[in-house]
């Protein structure tokens, strides 16, 4: 159960980045559907907990260390590489997006200058990556329990201090921009975006686990505590709509609200999230190209950190704008290929 555990946590925290943290992706996913917002958390949770299940027995399965076997596993022989490149620039590029947001947190909230925010984030990326792939998941497996606890200190303090009554915070929420037209397709895209990041972690992970019954566990148990946290954070956001509407990291300002020093702990998950998904993307890249267990790992990795971090200078801002849209098209292929797969496996095992 243990390494179920471990496969679960570090499944949310690649999948947590500064965006699902700050509560941002959450409004505008969820919560400014108001009520139904809740109906597309339960939906995500099931999606994710199938997948996660899914790709984490496809990697136990193959037992490979970088997702390229899984991924043509899943496309097939025509849409196996296609796949596989775009899933591979996805990789870096959300890499590069961290590098860029830890940048700007530390610039927004202690007033360092963003090059600076980055190459700090960039340096223990680096670092971490010079450890084996079962450290790594530990290491990114550790902080999901203190993110679980902190924003369930958040909705506490939300419920008690509610103003407004529930029918009057759902016009408020649904006056939110809001990411897609309606709650269903807000839940699928949601996971859509995520999955074409989280799939060829997801494969690796698995493949640290032999039986494949232990890895689904954990891609189940990863899932649910994915939807357990969007349910938390859309609830908080929701019964505090007249606080958090308009702002652009919903849950810190909670945070701060209840006070400074729960502000602090939750800027630090957030770098942490930040730093957890940089790690998890940058692994899974470099060992597409290259055995961990080779020389050459470790200047590679150090050389697609560099490159990683120029390339961040561009800006969070742009960065996002460009790249996700890109993502969530990526992850609706993703998605049908990993059914398809299921299907036929579960056929060829009847």
């Amino acid at each position: 159960m243990k390494k179920s555990f471990q496969i679960g946590g570090a499944f949310v925290g690649l999948i947590v980045g500064a965006g699902f943290a700050s509560g941002q992706e959450i409004m505008q996913y969820f919560t400014s559907f108001g009520l139904m917002g809740m109906m597309g958390a339960i939906v995500a949770t099931v999606i994710f907990a199938f997948l996660g299940m899914t790709l984490a027995q496809l990697g136990s399965d193959l037992q490979t260390t970088s997702h390229k076997e899984g991924i043509y596993y899943i496309g097939g022989r025509y849409m196996g590489p296609v796949l596989d490149i775009l899933v591979t620039l996805v990789l870096f590029g959300i890499g590069v997006v961290m590098f860029a947001g830890s940048g700007s947190t530390f610039q927004q909230m202690y007033g360092i200058h963003p090059g600076v925010g980055s190459i700090i984030m960039v340096t223990a990326t680096i670092l971490t990556l010079l450890l084996n792939a079962e450290n790594i998941m530990k290491i990114v497996a550790m902080l999901t329990p203190y993110l679980m606890g902190i924003i369930f200190i958040i909705l506490m303090y939300s419920f008690f201090t509610m103003d407004y009554s529930i029918s009057e915070l759902d016009v408020m929420a649904q006056n939110q921009t809001a990411a897609t037209s309606n709650w269903l397709m807000g839940a699928v895209l949601y996971v859509s975006y995520n999955i074409a990041a989280g799939a060829a972690m997801l494969i690796v992970m698995g493949s640290t686990e032999k039986d494949r019954k232990i890895a689904g566990r954990g891609g189940i148990l990863g899932g649910i505590m994915l939807g357990a946290l969007i349910v938390l954070i859309n609830t908080a956001l929701f019964v505090k709509m007249d606080v958090v509407a308009g702002t652009d990291m919903p849950t810190l300002e909670l945070a701060k609200q209840i006070h400074p020093v729960v502000g602090l702990c939750m800027s630090i998950i957030l770098l942490g999230m930040m730093y957890n998904t940089a790690v998890g993307m940058l692994y899974i890249f470099t060992v597409r190209f290259m055995s961990p267990h080779r020389k050459l790992f470790k200047p590679t990795v150090m050389l697609i950190g560099l490159v990683g971090f120029a390339v961040s200078l561009v800006g969070f801002t742009t960065l996002v704008g460009k790249l996700y849209s890109t993502m969530g098209y990526l992850g609706f292929v993703l998605i049908l290929a990993v059914v398809i797969t299921w299907l036929r496996n579960h056929k060829i095992a009847s």
